[in-house]
């Protein structure tokens, strides 16, 4: 997957929107991942692309479930939420190296869990809060 580095701070109607168009020009397969601090607003990010992509019904966070998958006209979406892994191991128990042969979208959130497992050829989408401005994130992508 190839993209022109971006950077920007966004509102998140500004990043909902973002999200949305990037998700339109999604094609597979492709992993992304979504860094940034709790609250940041990565499952915000990801519910957009999902729904740029063209995911119907309702995006929600993985963080318990670990793994969430949607049925979008290209393909499936897995929304991983990697937070309450431990390390990399952890990874076999979801299926990891199946989700990745898969022509999907793969969105990864706390994709620092996954170590040396994650792929070469990804996006890394970083939401950075905003000092003194709590409704607005810097995207960065990479």
């Amino acid at each position: 997957m190839s993209l022109a580095a971006i950077e920007g701070i966004l509102t998140e109607e500004e990043l909902r929107d973002w999200g949305e168009a990037f998700g339109r020009q999604l094609a597979t397969p492709c992993v992304i991942t979504l860094r940034g601090d709790l609250g940041a607003g990565k499952t915000t990010l990801a519910q957009a692309i999902c729904r740029g992509y063209g995911v119907t019904e309702a995006v929600t966070s993985p963080t318990f479930a670990l793994h969430h998958v949607y049925q979008a006209p290209g393909s499936r979406v897995h929304h991983l939420d990697l937070y309450r892994l431990k390390d990399a191991r952890d990874l076999l128990h979801l299926g990891w190296d199946e989700i990745l042969s898969e022509d999907a979208v793969t969105l990864v959130e706390w994709p620092d869990r996954a170590g040396d497992a994650l792929p070469a050829d990804r996006l890394d989408l970083d939401l950075l809060l905003v000092p003194d401005d709590p409704n607005r994130r810097r995207l960065v992508a990479r």
